[in-house]
């Protein structure tokens, strides 16, 4: 596949994924600074990986989450807790995830992770999504 191609289906999962306005915002917000780095994270994370066979975006999406929590990255993982919904992730399977990783990523971690959670859902909720 080549990098053209490989964009364009980054960008058709990515806007699967995050939602139109997601993306449109953080295309807006992009920079001289950033821009390559986008391009990046477009081709390679979007184009490539989530654009693979093997797995489908429903567990994708729940094995993002539960490694976003062990690294501690809390503003991913709230996207990506706002995304699992796009991906056909129910809310008891989030929260199952989250479990799950309370016991081999940590309590703490987990602990973290259901704070966002009920700030997402909650936010999500109030707005209708």
């Amino acid at each position: 596949m080549d990098d053209k191609t490989r964009h364009a289906n980054g960008m058709t999962n990515r806007r699967a994924v995050l939602g139109d306005a997601h993306v449109d915002r953080a295309i807006a917000r992009t920079s001289d600074i950033d821009r390559d780095f986008q391009d990046l994270i477009t081709r390679y994370a979007w184009g490539e990986i989530w654009e693979r066979p093997g797995l489908d975006r429903r567990t994708r999406s729940l094995l993002t989450i539960v490694m976003l929590l062990a690294l501690g990255h809390h503003e991913e993982l709230k996207m990506h807790l706002r995304a699992s919904v796009n991906c056909g992730v129910p809310r008891e399977e989030v929260i199952e995830a989250l479990l799950q990783s309370a016991i081999y990523c940590g309590v703490p971690a987990a602990n973290a992770a259901f704070k966002a959670a009920k700030e997402v859902f909650a936010e999500m909720d109030a707005s209708g999504s």
